[in-house]
């Protein structure tokens, strides 16, 4: 049991809260109706209180569940740099999956990918995988900061994650091999293998993907141990060496 002043300052904060989300619902709705789109007012919002966008999107969703694709996409391309604390709203809410989240989110804002995957992630860390395919698939062109990301975020996942992102798209294979062998250089042997193999051994992107462990100062000898065993001839392999 507490206190009578304690009570009643928690009675009297439940009440400021429960009115200000009250205004905040009734404010919402208006400038719905004058906008007639939750999107648009979203956006509205979100222009003159930036402070008070991850709040209006807190009610929104409530408040209109059906139009969480809107809402996500209208706040996030909006207010990018609230992106970490709406997408991680939005899964603790279960609007829809952790994956379409994602995909939204990150179609929303590409430039904020690694915010997105890094808040999935955490909020779902059991669907690490599927946010890893899901990402990378959405936005090749970050895969290399998708799973530097993620990699540092869970770093005894690295060797699942990169043959995840892999899998789903294998010709951005080297920027991923140099963006896990700049943080993880002492995995550069299960990295480099793992890559060779989940590149299915695709010469052009074999040898680049050896240029690259090369640059990190892998030995001559290594390298062509790396070669020999995806079946690249003497000839390739002394292409790589001599660069």
């Amino acid at each position: 049991m507490c206190l009578p002043t304690l009570c009643f300052a928690a009675s009297n904060a439940d009440t400021v809260k429960s009115s200000n989300d009250d205004f905040q619902i009734q404010f919402l709705k208006r400038q719905v109706d004058q906008n007639m789109s939750i999107g648009r007012a979203i956006r509205s919002i979100a222009s003159h209180y930036p402070q008070d966008v991850v709040s209006i999107v807190d009610v929104a969703l409530d408040t209109y569940p059906d139009k969480y694709r809107e809402i996500i996409f209208a706040a996030i391309s909006a207010q990018p740099a609230s992106t970490q604390d709406i997408v991680q709203m939005a899964i603790e809410k279960d609007v829809s999956t952790c994956t379409n989240i994602v995909k939204l989110a990150i179609r929303a804002e590409p430039s904020y990918v690694d915010f997105v995957v890094q808040a999935a992630a955490d909020t779902t860390p059991e669907e690490l995988d599927e946010i890893v395919r899901v990402a990378v698939q959405t936005e090749p062109d970050s895969a290399d900061r998708i799973v530097q990301t993620l990699s540092q975020e869970h770093p005894n996942k690295v060797i699942e994650i990169l043959s995840t992102a892999l899998n789903t798209v294998p010709y951005v294979g080297e920027y991923v091999v140099d963006a896990l062998l700049a943080v993880f250089p002492a995995q550069s042997d299960e990295v480099i293998t793992t890559a060779l193999q989940q590149t299915h051994a695709e010469k052009e992107q074999a040898i680049r993907i050896l240029e690259t462990a090369q640059s990190y100062g892998v030995s001559d000898e290594k390298l062509a141990e790396y070669g020999q065993s995806i079946g690249l001839t003497d000839e390739d392999i002394q292409l790589v060496l001599n660069r």
